[in-house]
Parts: structure tokens; C-alpha cells; sequence
């Protein structure tokens, strides 16, 4: 029997504050208690039966008796991004911090992008990815310079309207970028955002785009490679780890469209990995400290998956559910928070015990499952 592995990455839907949180700005932090509290109870009956309340207390979800395995995952190195959280979600450690711009980009590489752009820039600073655009959108329209901004993740994101420049342009200006900050200004990632609309309704499309570094060492996808394994990607994660390890990418901009392309995957795919994204809980909701729309957003995955159940095979499929960093959105600001994550992981012997461990123990476990090895690589299995 061909057997599967699903990975499902509830973005940004972090368990807990880290030991070292408060190095990060984050102390206190705890997504997922922090959100059940405000919503009044969280109502997510699938996930409340998969164990979800057995990680961690949280308001209107309470213990199950049918826990699968469970637990919460740290990570080995710093960072708190989606790169750095995906990398060693499969085996990828950081050796040290990704570059950040808190106080915005150096002149030198402004006027590289300007030279490689042939536009002006506004912003260049730290900046909230929707607030950007209500307030230097109209600027941008009349002057058809660029806006460039950062966050306090490692990135240079650059965004444009649709009718100034072209989505096309947009990804060759981000690909200069790519080229730019590399050596001692290379930062995890550079993002495309076009949007489009009128000023005071400016709204994103789904044309993000992301150019990340290649990952710095050997993932758990291309062991899989190496064991003739298929590894298909959903979302932005084929992007994240710049192709490397990855043979299908399927698109998901959206929760709704990553959700969408999983269940066709459940329902078609024969043997192989599926790494899918759930991008919503961090760019829709997690950073506009919107509590109720992520709880929504929780909910929406929740029916989803109980449908899965009723299609994967224990005995065949590994389903694994669990998050990449936090972002607390009951906190004052709007960056990411340095987090544990939690760990829901069914297949057939799960025995319902709890697990906690390092991220690369989710890759660990995928190549466990699926070709019966292990690898010189972070990480231990729990299958």
C-alpha cells in the first residue's frame, strides 16, 4: 500500500511564548489562548476532537477522550518568519538571524533600486502591508514611484498598482531586488504585493509573489526526492524554499484556494508529501489584530478537515496540523511573536500521547512514514 503525508500549516497560529520571547519583544505572547479569550471560546469542534484542547487551555475547547497525538513544537534557531519556520519545520535550521531593517534600507540600496527599477521609492520603512497602501498609494499612482517597505521579519517588500505598474514589471523590479540584497543585505525574502483599485478602497490582489533565499542546508523534502517520494506544495511554501525540494506547486492565495487544492489532492494523489499553507490566519487577520476574523478563519479549516477525516486512511495517510510562528493579534502591534506551535499529528498507533519537540521532528516523521528511513538531518520521528 502507497502511503501519504499531508502537512497542513495554520499560519501564524502560535501555543505559547518562548523561553527567549522577550528578546524578541514578544513576552507573554500566546496566540491561540490569547484569541480563544477574546472570541469568548473558540468553537472548532473538529480540532477540539483531534486534541487541540489537550495542548494547551483554551477557552471553549475543551480536552477530547479521541486525542490523537498532540503536543507543541519549538524551534532550534532564531527568527520568528514564515521562512525560517517552514525551513526547519523540514529539517532546515538558521544558522543565525536573517537580516532585518528596522529603521528602513540603507541610501545604497535604495539608489540600486531605483537604478534597476528606472522609479523613485516612498516609504522605506517598517510598515504595516495594508496600511502602506492607503497611505502612500495615491502618492504612488500620481508619481509612479514604487513603495518599498520591510517589517520586522527579514524582507523588502515592494508594492504597486495594477494600472501604474504592470504585475509583470512588479516581478522583474522584485527580481533585481532578489539580485540586490544578497552578500551582507541578504534578507529571507523579497515580496511582490501589487494591488489595484481607488484611493480610500486599495485592496491587494492575489498576485503576491515571493523570492526567497535557496534554504541553507539539505531539507527533509529532497530526502524524499532521493527516496522517489513526489513532494507537492501549497500556497507560498514552493516559493519559500525557492523551488528546492519541491517537484508540484499548487496555487493557494487564498485559504479558501488552499484548502480547495489539498482536497484534490486527498482525493487524487497516489502515493508522496503534501505541504500545504493556510496563509489568512497571519496576512488577513493575524496582522490587522482582527480576532474575530481569525477565529473565522479557524473555523473555515476546522469543517474543512473534518471532511478530510473522512477520507484519509490512518493506516495509509499521516495528516499532520501545525503552524509555522505566532502572531498574536490581542498584542499592540502588528508583527509576528516568537512562539511555540502546536502539534496535532493522526495516523494508525498514534496511541493519543503527547509530543513535544523541535519542528524538524514534523520532517523527521513525513520521511519515517513514507520510506521507513531517517536522516543525518535535525529532528526525530514520533511515528
Amino acid at each position: 500500500m502507497s502511503k501519504r503525508a499531508f502537512v497542513i500549516v495554520i499560519d501564524a497560529c502560535g501555543a505559547g511564548a518562548l523561553p527567549d520571547a522577550a528578546d524578541y519583544g514578544d513576552a507573554g505572547t500566546n496566540t491561540l489562548q490569547h484569541v480563544s479569550e477574546a472570541a469568548g471560546g473558540l468553537d472548532l469542534p473538529v480540532l477540539q476532537r483531534l486534541g487541540l484542547g489537550d495542548i494547551l487551555p483554551l477557552v471553549g475547547v475543551e480536552p477530547s477522550p479521541d486525542r490523537v497525538l498532540h503536543g507543541r513544537l519549538h524551534p532550534l534557531g532564531p527568527g520568528k518568519d514564515t521562512i525560517t519556520g517552514h525551513w526547519e519545520l523540514m529539517g532546515v535550521v538558521t544558522p543565525k538571524p536573517l537580516r532585518t531593517y528596522p529603521d528602513g534600507f540603507p541610501d545604497e540600496i535604495i539608489e540600486q533600486l531605483h537604478d534597476a527599477s528606472g522609479r523613485g521609492v516612498l516609504c522605506n520603512k517598517p510598515y504595516s502591508g495594508t496600511g502602506v497602501i492607503e497611505d502612500y498609494g495615491a502618492e504612488h499612482l500620481a508619481t509612479g514611484n514604487i513603495i518599498v517597505y520591510t517589517s520586522a521579519d527579514s524582507v523588502l517588500q515592494i508594492a504597486a498598482h495594477v494600472d501604474q505598474v504592470p504585475t509583470s514589471e512588479l516581478y522583474t523590479i522584485c527580481a533585481a531586488a532578489r539580485e540586490i540584497m544578497t552578500g551582507e543585505h541578504a534578507v529571507g525574502r523579497v515580496i511582490a504585493r501589487p494591488f489595484r483599485g481607488e484611493p480610500g478602497a486599495f485592496e491587494r490582489t492575489d498576485g503576491r509573489k515571493d523570492l526567497a533565499l535557496p534554504p541553507p542546508g539539505r531539507s527533509y523534502m529532497q530526502e524524499l526526492q532521493a527516496a522517489g517520494q513526489p513532494v507537492h506544495t501549497v500556497g507560498k511554501i514552493g516559493q519559500v524554499f525557492d523551488s528546492v525540494g519541491v517537484d508540484v506547486q499548487h496555487k493557494g492565495a487564498t485559504n479558501a484556494a488552499a484548502l480547495a487544492a489539498t482536497a484534490d489532492l486527498i482525493d487524487s494523489l497516489e502515493s508522496g508529501f503534501v505541504f500545504t499553507n493556510l496563509v489568512e490566519t497571519d496576512q488577513v487577520y493575524g496582522h490587522r489584530n482582527d480576532v474575530p476574523g481569525y477565529h473565522r478563519a479557524l473555523q473555515a479549516i476546522d469543517a474543512e478537515v473534518g471532511t478530510w477525516l473522512e477520507r484519509l486512511d490512518p493506516e495509509r495517510d499521516l495528516l499532520i496540523i501545525t503552524a509555522d510562528h505566532g502572531c498574536d493579534p490581542t498584542t499592540p502591534g502588528t508583527d509576528h511573536t516568537r512562539e511555540h506551535v502546536p502539534l496535532l499529528a493522526r495516523f494508525d498507533g498514534h496511541g493519543g500521547q503527547r509530543h513535544d519537540g523541535p519542528f524538524a521532528n514534523v520532517g523527521a516523521s513525513v520521511l519515517k512514514w513514507l520510506t521507513g528511513r531517517d536522516a543525518s538531518l535535525p529532528g526525530t520521528p514520533f511515528v
